[in-house]
């Protein structure tokens, strides 16, 4: 599985579709869970708990700034997504904060189930650091990707384009308050 997560997250790399990368990168995110579940300790399955619902918000998340990309370039190309910071200036704090929960940063709840599955990974077998280093590393790199892709860069749209409707804010909302409460509170999950 963990090998899967890697070869899943240099699929990412290879992707032009942002829905498509958004999809591989769940794939690559499931590999680590698949490994925490098949060590059976209790670290792992907490950890995969953790990982399993709090990706669920991100990668959610992630595809409906995909649908509100879609709907204002009417393309999933990412070279030819970029520049919507200068006309969307709030959806590119939503795809900072997604990425960061994708890429795991602290005190996310994905930090918090990776960090037990890489420590109980660790404990199993420490070789596994190798494919989790890289796994993690092509993470960074690939949702980087993603945030520079679609929000800096010149533009192809006029300054014309419909703003952000407060629905779409809300559905970021409803996808990363939960996820803020349940990183404060883990205990709830874990």
């Amino acid at each position: 599985s963990m090998w899967g997560a890697v070869l899943a997250n240099l699929t990412c790399l290879q992707q032009t579709d942002l829905k498509s990368l958004i999809a591989y990168s769940s794939i690559s995110h499931m590999g680590l869970v698949i490994a925490a579940i098949t060590i059976q300790t209790q670290w792992s399955l907490s950890g995969a708990m953790a990982l399993m619902i709090s990706h669920g918000f991100t990668s959610s998340a992630l595809f409906c700034l995909a649908n509100t990309t879609y709907e204002r370039m009417h393309t999933r190309i990412l070279i030819l997504t970029r520049g919507l910071h200068n006309i969307l200036p709030m959806a590119t704090t939503w795809w900072l904060l997604t990425n960061l929960m994708n890429i795991a940063t602290p005190p996310t709840m994905n930090f918090t189930g990776e960090l037990l599955i890489m420590s109980s990974l660790f404990n199993w077998c420490p070789t596994t650091m190798i494919m989790l280093g890289l796994s993690v590393l092509i993470t960074a790199i690939y949702s980087l990707h993603i945030f520079l892709s679609t929000q800096m860069g010149p533009t192809s749209l006029s300054s014309l384009t419909e703003p952000t409707h407060s629905r779409e804010h809300l559905l970021m909302i409803l996808h990363i308050f939960p996820l803020i409460l349940i990183s404060l509170k883990p205990e709830l999950v874990l």
